[in-house]
């Protein structure tokens, strides 16, 4: 008989699998719910699980970027999404960009392989009921969480939900991309040429900001809010902005020569690979709530996308996330609810890797609590760590969701002639041997 009590886990997105994937191979036994393919979601296009619905890219892999830093950190503890990640890359530069089909297809074959995790696809509608027969239970519902599970965990929490909006960037046809005005370059030169580039002229740029501006937009229901999250906003939202807005932002020309003329341009929109084959690419920064045919009317009149065909429209889709500081403790269980936690962008985090990380930090705790071991101290001396701080730490007034980023960690006190970036590196290598010393002080690397 197994010693570890069965732990349950709603929803198979990446902190779901990270979290089962974790608890998993140290032996205690997991039921995996996911509702998808039985119950459909606005976003995910399959059924397999870890499905990326937005981008394809996890972001940087450099530690002097809080992403790169968040990375290395969940490789050193065995991450499973790390290390599928890597294992189906697609070129991206110095980014973490993955074939999604390929990717969710590995963790899919390595979730089922495993003696103990059950994967069962069904919908589960009330988590009290669950708590007859698990006396652990890990909501990883995910951002699209559907209406039942919601309304179940706001009895719990005894409040009404917080959501905000996140946009789709479309994904074009690589072989409809005009070569002959669009050029392969990475920014400086920087590694491989990596990124397809439409250059802009002024005048070219000023009028897709005004298409943008006026163009036909999805409208919201009347129960809906325009509340978007900083870090993703649709590219019309920037628009309205300012006119430099973009050009400051995702379209920055910045490092980049069109051969054409052999100066740098206005401004530029850059394409990434979606998928191994290099069949598709994404149009980096245009996530957006525009009308399908308005953004095939706008996004055409961009140089090299004249005759473009989409394989993916951008759309938008409901982000549901609690407010964290009042309802969470530092190992992401509900301060009202023992034995239940919560993991993924539900905490009210923002990335696929930040997400993933919150799976990690709620198996390790499990672990360690069924193991008599330390629990994992929130503080800003690791990016992890740093991330369970504020979600925990932030005033519950206002809470907004969060991304890694260096501002979370202890500043740098060091000499002052170093650069920003050498001083993030020092930063990274410090919190990366705290990491280390926390991991072996619960036991984390004994599987």
């Amino acid at each position: 008989m197994n010693p570890f009590p069965k732990i349950a886990i709603i929803g198979a997105g990446l902190a779901g699998c990270e979290a089962a994937w974790q608890m998993a191979i140290r032996g205690i036994p997991i039921v995996l719910f996911e509702m998808r393919p039985t119950v459909k979601t606005p976003a995910h296009k399959t059924g397999f699980p870890a499905e990326l619905v937005c981008s394809n890219s996890f972001k940087s892999t450099d530690i002097s970027n809080a992403h790169g830093l968040l990375k290395a950190e969940m490789e050193m503890a065995g991450s499973l999404i790390m290390m599928c990640a890597k294992e189906n890359t697609v070129p991206a530069g110095t980014a973490l960009a993955v074939d999604r089909l390929a990717f969710s297809e590995q963790i899919e074959q390595k979730l089922k392989k495993h003696s103990n995790i059950e994967l069962i696809n069904m919908e589960v509608k009330d988590i009290q009921l669950l708590q007859d027969e698990f006396k652990i239970i890990v909501i990883a519902g995910g951002p699209l969480l559907s209406d039942a599970l919601s309304d179940s965990l706001n009895k719990i929490l005894d409040e009404d939900e917080l959501f905000f909006y996140d946009a789709i960037a479309p994904v074009v046809f690589t072989e409809s991309i005009n070569m002959d005005i669009a050029f392969k370059a990475s920014r400086y030169d920087k590694g491989d040429a990596d990124y397809i580039n439409c250059p802009l002229n002024q005048e070219e740029y000023q009028n897709f900001i005004s298409d943008l501006i006026n163009a036909e937009k999805m409208p919201f229901k009347e129960f809906e809010q325009a509340k978007h999250f900083e870090g993703c906003l649709p590219v019309e939202v920037m628009a309205e902005r300012g006119v430099d807005t973009l050009s400051f932002g995702p379209m920055k020309p910045v490092g980049l020569v069109d051969p054409r003329t052999n100066k740098r341009p206005w401004a530029v929109l850059q394409l990434r690979q979606e998928n191994n084959s290099a069949t598709l690419h994404n149009l980096v920064g245009c996530q957006t709530r525009m009308t399908w045919p308005e953004q095939k009317r706008v996004f055409k009149k961009i140089p090299g996308l004249e005759q473009c065909e989409f394989a993916r429209m951008g759309s938008m889709h409901r982000n549901t996330f609690i407010n964290a500081p009042k309802h969470l403790n530092t190992k992401l269980e509900l301060k009202n609810k023992t034995g239940i936690l919560l993991a993924g962008q539900l905490t009210g985090v923002e990335g696929y890797t930040e997400s993933s990380a919150m799976g990690l930090w709620a198996a390790i705790n499990i672990v360690s609590a069924i193991n008599h071991k330390p629990i994992l101290p929130t503080d800003n001396q690791t990016m992890i760590s740093a991330l369970v701080n504020y979600l925990v730490t932030a005033s519950p007034l206002n809470f907004q969701p969060m991304n890694a980023n260096f501002g979370l960690l202890t500043a740098y006190k060091g000499k002052r002639n170093k650069n920003k970036k050498e001083k993030r590196k020092i930063q990274a290598e410090t919190a990366l041997n705290t990491w280390k010393s926390r991991l072996e002080d619960v036991g984390w690397f004994n599987v």
